[in-house]
């Protein structure tokens, strides 16, 4: 079990690596650096090995795959995740574990919005979906996390070994987000400077295809997350709906005492019926995420257990 570990999925970054390797050596000299390689066509994963770094693989493409291949196979105390672009400076990574070890926080988030992000990103519509997705979901799931999608965190041992990876490719970092607020997790915000990437470095994210593909995670997350809110607003719709269709049916009822649009009365009474089977499945997954909520607290006790355990054979093996 390692004390530290420094965590860089990696993806075609030649130009970066080597030195995003050496700058973590020297601001954390005893932690272990692990370089994943998700299938790049350059020299990535020679240069990270001749720089010391621990080098594997993870074929399956997307940075959600390689997420959860990192924290399946590492055990640690503290776990950096970062990225291997050189966008976010080494020197911010020992207040990060000092807040993990210290502070007992299960999630440090490196805030690039509060600092730099905004004046060096030269990617407009990268700031502006930054700041919708931030706004977005700190209203619907009532948090204060400074920066929703930043790659530069720090990680609890017990929070990586609990954290269920689902999505593929970008969005991890906003399903790791909403995971930890929902389950109630202590995440600190360390404000961070940023800097854009160097000449000759590419950045893989599609502005377009992956913005869509975070605003869908937000949305699917939101059900399944918060089902009760989910389905009562679309309950709440299709009851509006119903009652504006049939309060001309009603006047027209109060004046000639005839109903003549009997279809528009029955798509009515199937609306409201609809309205209430919605919001009733609402309360029954409501339910459910409860439930789920109370083995995850049961989860994470056998988590801190198995833990101990780590820490207690890593300190023996020193002692011997």
């Amino acid at each position: 079990m390692d004390k530290i570990a420094v965590l860089i999925p990696c993806f075609n970054e030649e130009k970066t690596i080597k030195k995003v390797i050496n700058d973590f050596q020297n601001v954390l000299p005893s932690a272990v650096i692990y370089v994943y390689d998700n299938n790049s066509t350059d020299e990535t994963t020679k240069i990270a090995k001749e720089a010391g770094a621990v080098v594997r693989h993870e074929y399956m493409q997307g940075k959600g795959n390689v997420v959860r291949r990192m924290f399946r196979e590492i055990d640690a105390l503290c776990y950096i995740l970062v990225d291997g672009d050189d966008t976010y400076p080494a020197e911010y990574a020992a207040d990060m574990v000092e807040k993990v070890f210290d502070h007992n926080a299960d999630m440090v988030v490196g805030d690039r919005l509060s600092s730099t992000y905004f004046s060096v990103n030269k990617r407009p519509f990268h700031n502006f979906g930054n700041s919708i997705v931030k706004w977005s979901i700190n209203r619907l799931f009532k948090n204060n996390i400074k920066d929703i999608m930043t790659g530069y965190r720090a990680f609890s041992y017990e929070f990586v070994k609990t954290f269920p990876v689902v999505s593929k490719g970008f969005e991890i970092e906003t399903e790791m987000s909403i995971h930890a607020v929902d389950k109630n997790l202590q995440v600190e915000n360390e404000i961070i400077d940023y800097r854009d990437r160097p000449e000759g470095s590419e950045s893989k994210l599609n502005t377009v295809s992956d913005g869509f593909k975070v605003i869908k995670t937000i949305i699917k997350l939101f059900r399944i997350y918060k089902p009760l809110a989910f389905f009562s607003i679309i309950a709440f719709l299709l009851l509006f709906f119903a009652v504006v269709l049939f309060i001309p049916v009603f006047r027209e009822y109060l004046l000639t005492g005839i109903v003549p649009r009997f279809p528009t009365l029955i798509v009515c009474g199937f609306m409201t019926l609809a309205s209430l089977q919605t919001l009733s499945c609402g309360l029954v997954l409501n339910n459910m995420v409860l439930k789920n909520r109370q083995d995850f607290e049961y989860r994470l006790q056998t988590v801190s257990i198995n833990k101990k355990r780590l820490l207690e054979t890593m300190q023996n093996n020193e002692k011997k």
